[in-house]
């Protein structure tokens, strides 16, 4: 006799609240973009939860997967294998375990949000519109905000025109600037976190302040993990932050 729980099975049988109507919702991470990304991205939602017990926090399903195939070799070097069918692989694994939602702890992967989201039958949260709505909310008058943000991004132009259509400039980055940026991103995969690497985004931070950036936003997952130590002389805002926030806020919907 088999006595084994399907994954959506086991997902009700420990939730004390699955015969509720107001059931919490379970959120599934589609990660490993980086891996340590994707772990500060859940330390981010258990510290925006307003929790008195274990109860209270959010449950996260992760399948924190670094063998995604490259973003960069795909969008930027046009010589790798897509990393869609794999992102919706996951997207659908995830939904068959039972989640309600799901969230990309990545900003360069959301190049493939749509074609992720067309694999699932589940919201898929948008963390580049998250971003730049709770951004020019906060600051209304916005007019120039200057990213921390890998050269993929850019290049991609995943944040032109989200913040064009909001009435926002973004910077474009010295050269030299973003060669410190992807300088930090590479070490802080290889979990370097030291002074060096915070001083590089420090420098950037306030040379994009000096050329006349209103506001900031790290968005980029990898910086975010050492985004709490830099202090620019402007806000800086967190995509990371942003996307943990907006988990919190669903789950809790």
């Amino acid at each position: 006799m088999n006595f084994a729980a399907t994954p959506a099975e086991s997902s009700q049988a420990c939730d004390p609240e699955s015969s509720q109507t107001n059931r919490e919702k379970i959120v599934g991470i589609i990660g490993g973009m980086g891996p340590e990304a994707t772990v500060d991205l859940m330390n981010r939602v258990i510290k925006a939860t307003s929790a008195k017990d274990d109860i209270d926090h959010v449950r996260m399903l992760v399948d924190n997967n670094p063998k995604v195939p490259s973003r960069i070799r795909a969008l930027i070097e046009k010589n790798g294998e897509s990393p869609l069918d794999c992102l919706q692989d996951m997207a659908r694994r995830l939904e068959s375990w039972g989640v309600d939602f799901l969230a990309i702890p990545c900003n360069t992967a959301h190049f493939y949000h749509h074609g992720v989201q067309q694999a699932v039958n589940i919201p898929l949260l948008d963390m580049i519109g998250l971003s730049v709505n709770f951004i020019t909310s906060q600051i209304p008058d916005l007019k120039t905000v200057g990213l921390l943000a890998s050269s993929a991004v850019f290049d991609l132009g995943l944040y032109n025109k989200r913040f064009a259509d909001a009435g926002v400039n973004l910077m474009v980055m010295d050269p030299d600037d973003q060669n410190k940026v992807m300088a930090a991103i590479r070490k802080i995969k290889t979990s370097n976190y030291g002074p060096e690497v915070v001083q590089m985004i420090q420098e950037v931070a306030d040379s994009l302040a000096r050329q006349g950036a209103q506001a900031l936003l790290v968005a980029c997952t990898e910086l975010s993990i050492i985004g709490g130590h830099v202090t620019p002389a402007v806000h800086m805002f967190d995509a990371s932050q942003i996307l943990a926030e907006a988990i919190v806020k669903e789950a809790k919907s």
